[in-house]
């Protein structure tokens, strides 16, 4: 009971949490690609919390120790509040920029967006079915084995690479162009949260480095 209490207030937390972020700056409820925006990141957020919790609730109590508090090292305290800051940001400033019309979006490129955000929230879940040890913190717990096949034979960390495709997704999804200047910001959080990460997993979790001699690439196929 308690955990599924737990459960329902991080979910209405998070509708009320979106609905601040675009809303307000956006000074108007008329407004269909916020609507969209947060109907579809609190619906996947609510069909995959209520999947885990049925299927894998040690898996979701993985997910659900997240945040600048649960992390164990000081670097990744500062790395993920930076990152909290960059994607509340991005919503805010491109909700925002439809209320003063800097940029003009079309209908179809903030579908695509929304479809971005889609993808990205759903391979999220697709990498906890894959992998139940991962989590939103940087961890290595008792018998941890490294997962290598899936979206793991594709690049290292595929959760990160579904929050990248997110960041991206956001901006376009509310209908702004503007809103792309926090992804740069974005990515370069993102890549020193990997690089950091990836020193732990070298030194602590068993066949990681041969792994990293598989698996090229750490966030995006061909790239890096």
């Amino acid at each position: 009971m308690k955990t599924a209490l737990k459960i329902v207030a991080s979910l209405l937390y998070g509708v009320v949490l979106y609905s601040v972020l675009v809303f307000v700056p956006a000074g108007t409820l008329h407004y269909w690609q916020g609507w969209t925006f947060v109907a579809i990141a609190m619906g996947i957020t609510t069909i995959s919390t209520v999947w885990l919790g049925v299927t894998n609730p040690a898996a979701l109590r993985r997910r659900m120790r997240a945040g600048p508090r649960a992390e164990g090292r000081t670097v990744q305290k500062v790395l993920v509040t930076a990152l909290f800051v960059t994607a509340m940001g991005a919503m805010a400033f491109s909700a925002f920029d439809h209320r003063m019309g800097w940029s003009s979006v079309p209908a179809w490129v903030s579908v695509a967006g929304e479809v971005m955000v889609a993808v990205g929230l759903g391979s999220a879940l697709l990498v906890v079915v894959q992998n139940s040890y991962a989590a939103a913190t940087i961890t290595v717990e008792q018998g941890q084995t490294v997962t290598t096949d899936g979206l793991y034979g594709l690049v290292r960390h595929p959760m990160y690479s579904g929050s990248l495709l997110m960041m991206v997704g956001i901006p376009l999804a509310l209908g702004s162009y503007w809103g792309l200047l926090f992804v740069a910001a974005g990515v370069v959080v993102l890549v020193l949260r990997i690089l950091d990460e990836e020193k732990l997993l070298t030194t602590e979790l068993a066949g990681y480095r041969e792994y990293t001699q598989r698996v090229r690439y750490r966030l995006v196929p061909y790239l890096w």
